[in-house]
């Protein structure tokens, strides 16, 4: 999927004015505890475990932050930063340092609250686009997230 990313960005050869911030909001609900869901995912690392796209994570520290490294199946590189982490509100926010993605500005945050008798994984995101057309990064955002979800879906029906 990332690949299609990049091949979409390379296509993309007109400069673009700068960006208004973008919004992108998705999220998915799942038959099991919260606490149950945030132990499979809470992890900042845990990504290369529920995303499809994610081959592995690499955990580092530069400056007294800690950052992630994700090696995308298609070869691509991700650099993140770790701006919060809460297991009792059962979140965590992250920025985008580096990576194949066409974005500027990116910040992050997965969710997870109770919702009804099981819980409810909300990821959401703001973001400048950065050359290449707001609704083909919006598009490739919805993409990222909608397999992210079916992952954790996936990772936590596997485990109950």
């Amino acid at each position: 999927m990332f690949k299609h990313v990049i091949a979409a960005a390379a296509l993309v050869v007109a400069p673009f004015t700068p960006a208004s911030a973008l919004e992108y909001t998705k999220s998915v609900d799942i038959a099991a505890a919260p606490e149950t869901v945030w132990k499979e995912i809470g992890g900042f690392c845990g990504i290369a475990d529920w995303h499809p796209s994610v081959e592995k994570c690499a955990l580092s520290e530069k400056d007294g932050e800690k950052l992630r490294t994700l090696t995308l199946k298609d070869g691509g590189t991700i650099v993140e930063r770790l701006e919060a982490h809460d297991d009792g509100a059962m979140s965590y926010t992250y920025t985008i340092l580096k990576g194949v993605l066409p974005v500027a500005n990116y910040r992050s945050t997965i969710h997870v609250t109770k919702s009804g008798n099981g819980s409810k994984v909300t990821w959401a995101c703001n973001f400048q686009s950065k050359g290449a057309p707001n609704d083909r990064v919006r598009k490739a955002i919805s993409g990222i997230y909608e397999a992210g979800l079916r992952g954790i879906s996936g990772k936590v029906e596997r485990g109950l």
